[in-house]
């Protein structure tokens, strides 16, 4: 145990640093003391138990789920969103929000985003966002095909086009439908020279912004018409699919799902995907659960965005 002496010099530097916001060159200079002897000093004070941190958590704040999180499905980065209850309509609106000041913070220069299409999410992410005036070299690319109904097709631009306004950026679209009649007809669009445009850019995406599907359609998906017929939507279930990322379905344990109708997508594949810096899947709500499940246990993301309920679930199993 320190002597009575040298706790009083510790506890003195303590407090000069702590209480009284000195720098540790003005404590060095006052006390006659060198610099790293102030910083071992400091250190001490954590040792003696003179200096004791604690951490109040505003309400609303669920760090310890984050973390939980990251631990047991080996992510980069978890963010938990405090939502009032599992309406799916608020949980979209409360994450959008979130996500948009998450992509602000994390956002570089020259970066490539890519943003998937007909994702009520990832609209709501985009209609929180703030604009962002300096000049940095971002791309914004639409990473599934964005032609749809007319009457909702505006959304899917929407993405795109105000995303990269916002970020002072370059919006390059993929002016094609995200599933196809035939393969043949998919190869023909996508050799053409405006798809390509987007879709040399995939390998170079650095933050993916991809939101997390069930079997059956979402709303805006449904009406944009980049769907499967009821027979290959049954098909899916009968190959234990139960969720799908920009299009591409996994089964529980995030297996892709082989059926024949992924040769129809027009998409940034799931296994590049995979090797993007930042593959963030913004997502909530029971009825997405399973798939969100199935997303992190094949590790196609290695971000997630979602609401506290679900957050719960995916640690309770």
């Amino acid at each position: 145990m320190a002597r009575i002496d040298e706790l009083r010099m510790i506890a003195r530097v303590a407090r000069m640093y702590y209480e009284l916001d000195k720098r540790q060159s003005d404590i060095a200079e006052q006390l006659g003391l060198s610099q790293s002897t102030v910083s071992r000093l400091l250190s001490r004070s954590k040792e003696e138990g003179i200096i004791r941190f604690s951490i109040n958590m505003p309400q609303g704040v669920y760090t310890e789920l984050e973390e939980s999180l990251v631990m047991k499905y080996n992510l980069r980065d978890a963010v938990v969103v405090d939502c009032l209850d599992e309406d799916e309509n608020l949980i979209q609106r409360d994450l959008g929000a979130v996500a948009s000041y998450y992509l602000e913070t994390i956002i570089r220069p020259n970066e490539v985003i890519g943003i998937s299409s007909w994702s009520a999410t990832l609209l709501a992410l985009v209609d929180s966002l703030q604009p962002l005036h300096r000049k940095m070299g971002i791309k914004v690319v639409q990473i599934l095909g964005g032609v749809g109904n007319p009457a909702v097709e505006a959304h899917a631009t929407h993405l795109t086009s105000r995303m990269a306004q916002l970020l002072n950026g370059e919006a390059i679209y993929l002016p094609v439908p995200g599933v196809l009649a035939t393969e043949a007809a998919r190869s023909i669009l996508i050799a053409d020279d405006v798809s390509q445009k987007a879709i040399k850019l995939f390998d170079h995406v650095t933050t993916a912004l991809v939101g997390i599907g069930a079997i059956d359609p979402s709303p805006l998906l449904a009406q944009s018409g980049n769907i499967f017929s009821a027979r290959e939507l049954d098909l899916l279930r009968q190959k234990k699919a139960i969720g799908d990322i920009l299009l591409h379905f996994f089964d529980e344990d995030g297996n892709l799902v082989d059926t024949g109708i992924d040769n129809r997508v027009i998409s940034l594949r799931l296994e590049q995907l995979i090797k993007v810096n930042r593959a963030i899947g913004v997502a909530g709500g029971l009825r997405k659960f399973k798939g969100i499940q199935g997303a992190l246990r094949g590790r196609w993301i290695n971000i997630l965005i979602t609401d506290r309920f679900t957050a719960g679930r995916l640690l309770a199993e």
